[in-house]
């Protein structure tokens, strides 16, 4: 991987509308969601299981922030180890609870967080973004 590996996706569901935006770098992968508007919130950060034979969840910690910490947290170890990189996950709710927006976030975080076919052709191309 060259570059850094961008992609956006929108969703709106329930009079709810959420944004994500995901950063891919060869060792981890940056993603941020938030309500109405791009803003930056709760992060939480994780590091996949190192022993493949022992089964153990990610390490993780919310590193700024409590209001969404157990979504961000949550994300975050799903992130790392579906991908086997670091995982840093923002989330910031304005006006809905976490309970409330938990499964609209976790439908968009799948649509930002799963390579598409166009993406994984333009890999190989210096400077792209997806």
């Amino acid at each position: 991987m060259a570059r850094a590996r961008v992609t956006k996706e929108e969703l709106s569901e329930k009079n709810m509308h959420f944004f994500a935006l995901s950063i891919e770098t060869k060792n981890a992968i940056l993603v941020l969601i938030s309500e109405d508007e791009d803003q930056f919130g709760t992060v939480a950060a994780s590091v996949p299981a190192i022993d493949p034979i022992r089964i153990k969840p990610p390490l993780s910690s919310v590193l700024l922030g409590h209001r969404n910490s157990t979504v961000a947290r949550m994300l975050a170890e799903r992130l790392a180890k579906k991908s086997g990189k670091i995982g840093l996950v923002s989330v910031y709710l304005k006006n809905i609870s976490e309970i409330e927006a938990s499964p609209t976030i976790t439908k968009i975080f799948e649509k930002v967080t799963t390579p598409r076919r166009e993406a994984q052709k333009e890999v190989g191309r210096e400077g792209a973004f997806v």
